[in-house]
């Protein structure tokens, strides 16, 4: 064989050996990046320290806040730690800033009396006040059935649990990395009707 053909054919079966070594030995792919459903909630701290009388009621808000969204966890701040929702108890009528509250940032509750004066209920107050640090606004008149239609629903409307609509709105706040997150608009919001 002449050394040009052999060559050629020498060259061609090198090029056939390292095509196949390549594929023999397969390299895993990477691992994918988790997506916003897989990604991890964002913790957010919650102190009560300064709302006496409203410890049943924020208990019961922030479970009923955990079991319906999941993008967003809410735990107690440790005694002296700083914390994302600062909740009081006052003498006037519910307010609480407008988020989405960030970690790291800051916004106030104010769960009034006023409000449980007139026969409102604890547990509906502190939910809904929750849910304007959580990014939602007043849907103001609204049904019973809507927690953030607020002292528009009427006294006997005890329902502390967010709709399909307001749970979507919280999941959406809440679904991407923290840091592309909507910083809180800082508007304070007074549910009185």
């Amino acid at each position: 064989m002449p050394l040009g053909t052999w060559l050629k054919a020498g060259t061609s079966a090198a090029a056939l050996v390292l095509a196949t070594a390549g594929t023999a030995a397969a390299v895993p792919a990477p691992a994918a990046e988790p997506s916003a459903a897989q990604a991890a909630p964002v913790t957010l701290r919650y102190d009560d320290s300064r709302a006496a009388g409203w410890e049943s009621a924020v208990a019961a808000a922030v479970a009923t806040w955990n079991a319906n969204v999941s993008n967003v966890h809410l735990v107690e701040a440790a005694p002296g730690a700083a914390a994302e929702i600062v909740i009081v108890a006052t003498t006037g009528w519910p307010q609480a800033t407008l988020g989405p509250v960030r970690p790291g940032r800051q916004v106030r509750v104010e769960l009034g009396s006023q409000a449980v004066d007139q026969g409102y209920n604890k547990t509906r107050i502190a939910a809904h006040e929750m849910g304007h640090s959580l990014g939602l606004p007043d849907t103001k008149p609204g049904p019973c059935s809507q927690l953030m239609s607020g002292s528009s629903a009427g006294t006997a409307c005890t329902n502390a649990t967010p709709n399909a609509t307001e749970r979507s709105r919280v999941q959406s706040a809440y679904a991407s990395a923290i840091t592309t997150l909507t910083p809180a608009q800082e508007r304070i919001l007074v549910d009185a009707p």
